[in-house]
């Protein structure tokens, strides 16, 4: 199985659990990043995070390398920003025909919201089998024995898809 973990993270979270993600299957990494950088901070996060994906944006991204045929399956990671998922995931999933891939998704928050964003990012992806799903509250700041076992899950049904 040849897996690629591509994300998006803001503040480090949605990094980490790729990093972990990465590490545990031997996938390849695709790091998002939007050409306009979004504001870091308290107020603005939360108004340019939550603007962008009230209007749908689909932000310009640095270039990158991916050739969808290489993989089996496709990790997508995000943090969830107004019960959704970051718009440079939306780029890409616009970008790039990923349909009848194995695609599992992960979501780190600071406070719920998982099912309603994996939800839409299942709608974006009618034609695919969704076979990992991971939710992680704020998993930098509140390193935990029970985060490093949903890691380990997630990546478990991963390889038994």
């Amino acid at each position: 199985m040849k897996a690629i973990v591509v994300y998006f993270s803001l503040e480090g979270n949605s990094k980490y659990v790729a990093d972990k993600v990465s590490k545990d299957l031997g996938a390849d990494l695709l790091r998002l990043e939007p050409i306009k950088e979004y504001p870091h901070g308290n107020i603005s996060k939360f108004f340019w995070g939550g603007k962008s994906v009230l209007l749908g944006e689909t932000p310009n991204l640095v270039s990158y390398d991916f050739v969808v045929s290489e993989y089996d399956v496709i990790i997508l990671g995000t943090p969830i920003w107004a019960g959704s998922f970051a718009p440079p995931i939306q780029t890409f999933i616009t970008a790039n025909d990923l349909g009848n891939k194995k695609i599992a998704l992960f979501a780190c928050h600071g406070g719920g919201g998982a099912d309603k964003c994996f939800n839409k990012i299942k709608n974006e992806l009618p034609s695919n089998k969704i076979v990992a799903l991971l939710d992680l509250a704020n998993p930098m700041k509140k390193e935990q024995p029970e985060n490093e076992a949903k890691i380990k899950d997630f990546c478990d049904a991963i390889r038994n898809s």
